[in-house]
């Protein structure tokens, strides 16, 4: 059964047209940098009126991208990874395999031009395919991104297992969210994530949940549908992703 600030978020955000969404998942790990041209290209698009919504799933190889909030110092290791300056809002994360990019496309001005309630909505998106594992998780005031509670014999700490980081331009939105799957959590050493030190991270295999991507990503697009609307399979912006062989860390 929904929750009352979730039925309010599809109540916002749901097209009233009824249009689908186009869902697109690339297979291995795609580049950063030609990601972000297809991604803005395909959000002009869409603002210009020529192409539709869509969701786009994909990999990274391992890498640091910085938000337009990101600070020097949060940069522990620059040499670990390449290091990406991006317009998307928020500070340093961390993309690599194991962890499952969602790029976000959607036209606002015809989900209600209202930006707190579109993240809002990315949130629940989140909570939402979480708990069809098992998972409780939620949002932190004051906190970006979606949280888990660990606990233990006298012991007991919060876990971020959810990014967002999105920007909105002529009321398209692009970038979008970031769920750790079976990402090597180490990697997440090389920054302060999201400027955040005082927390750790953490990933559905890391909570004891065996689930794969193709798992993971059923679980994502049934949870979108509920706040956001239908969708429709499509073949992603571009090909030529790299094999599955993940770079050495």
């Amino acid at each position: 059964m929904l929750s009352q600030a979730l039925s309010e978020a599809v109540a916002k955000l749901s097209r009233t047209d009824g249009a689908a969404v186009e869902w697109a998942v690339s297979r291995g790990y795609v580049p950063y940098e030609a990601a972000v041209l297809a991604m803005e290209a395909r959000a002009a698009a869409i603002a210009a009126g020529e192409a539709g919504e869509l969701v786009w799933l994909l990999e990274h190889p391992p890498l640091y991208t910085a938000g337009v909030s990101s600070k020097d110092g949060d940069l522990i290791d620059a040499s670990r990874f390449p290091v990406h300056r991006t317009g998307r809002g928020g500070q340093f994360t961390y993309h690599g395999p194991g962890q499952r990019v969602a790029y976000v496309m959607l036209d606002l001005n015809a989900r209600g031009r209202d930006v707190r309630a579109f993240v809002r909505g990315l949130e629940q998106w989140i909570i939402s395919a979480l708990g069809a594992f098992g998972v409780p998780a939620d949002v932190r005031e004051g906190r970006v991104g979606v949280w888990v509670e660990r606990k233990g014999p006298g012991w007991s700490r919060e876990d971020k297992i959810a990014a967002i980081g999105v920007k909105v331009r002529k009321w398209v939105s692009f970038h979008g969210v970031s769920v750790n799957v079976e990402p090597d959590l180490g990697h997440f050493s090389g920054i302060v994530p999201c400027g955040i030190s005082e927390h750790g991270v953490t990933s559905l295999i890391d909570l004891g949940v065996a689930a794969t991507m193709d798992d993971a990503d059923g679980a994502l697009r049934a949870a979108f549908e509920a706040v956001f609307g239908p969708t429709i399979r499509t073949s992603p912006p571009m090909a030529g992703a790299t094999p599955t062989t993940a770079p050495a860390s």
